[in-house]
């Protein structure tokens, strides 16, 4: 039996695709997450730009994507 499952990736997108990623795995528009960093960013910018570069970072590029 084969299991079928997700995996988070780095999209093509505006910067470094974080958030066309998490628009993929999750399954909605990745404008959504990009609202959510830029009120993250905004308070002080620590919280959110420091979870944007986590996962820069941990979240490999996609085969096949540009650069």
């Amino acid at each position: 039996m084969t299991t079928s499952y997700k995996k988070l990736e780095r999209q093509n997108g505006i910067l470094a695709g974080v958030c066309g990623g998490l628009g993929a795995f999750f399954g909605v528009s990745p404008w959504w997450f990009r609202i959510l960093f830029l009120f993250l960013f905004m308070p002080g910018g620590l919280p959110g730009g420091l979870i944007y570069l986590i996962m820069w970072v941990i979240a490999p590029k996609k085969k096949g994507a540009e650069s």
